[in-house]
């Protein structure tokens, strides 16, 4: 089974996919899909063409998409809302699974703390997948988080320990 993690962003969005075969987990490609210039109709355009490649190439069952940080800039939440908007209906078109998880539940997930920092869960997503990355792929590590949040709520809905959203 393929998971696809996402991280939107309007100008960054990182994505993440993991290959699940019963107990193993191994990351099969992760990314950046950069949209900076242009219009914002044209930067969603992008994403949403970009993602549509994605999908194609890798035939993800789920996908686990990162819900909206509010933070004091409502523009910037409403421009992340148009972006996960794009990156939802490319999902939604191939009729792939979708769940959302917010960035606590996500780090807690990963780390065992919601209020851990992008450095601890670089660390731990690095630990689990025996990767490395750098500071530059902080959106695509953040994004295998995801997937590897929602590869956990899955499994433990298969063991009658949770739901699977």
């Amino acid at each position: 089974m393929i998971i696809l993690g996402v991280d939107p962003g309007s100008q960054i969005c990182g994505y993440g996919l993991l290959d699940v075969d019963k107990l193993r987990i191994n990351a099969a490609g992760c990314g950046v899909i950069e949209s900076t210039g242009g219009t914002l109709g044209e930067r969603l355009s992008h994403i949403y063409n970009e993602f549509t490649r994605i999908i194609t190439l890798h035939q993800p069952e789920l996908a686990a998409v990162e819900t909206i940080f509010y933070g004091k800039n409502m523009n910037a939440a409403f421009t992340l809302g148009h972006a996960r908007g794009a990156i939802i209906l490319a999902l939604a078109q191939q009729d792939i699974k979708i769940f959302e998880y917010s960035p606590r539940e996500i780090k807690k997930s990963v780390v065992g703390n919601g209020s851990a920092s992008k450095e601890q869960v670089a660390y731990m997503v690095q630990k689990i997948l025996n990767l490395e990355f750098d500071a530059r792929t902080r959106d695509a590590t953040d994004a295998l988080a995801a997937a590897l949040c929602l590869h956990n709520k899955v499994k433990f809905a298969v063991a009658g320990l949770g739901s699977s959203n």
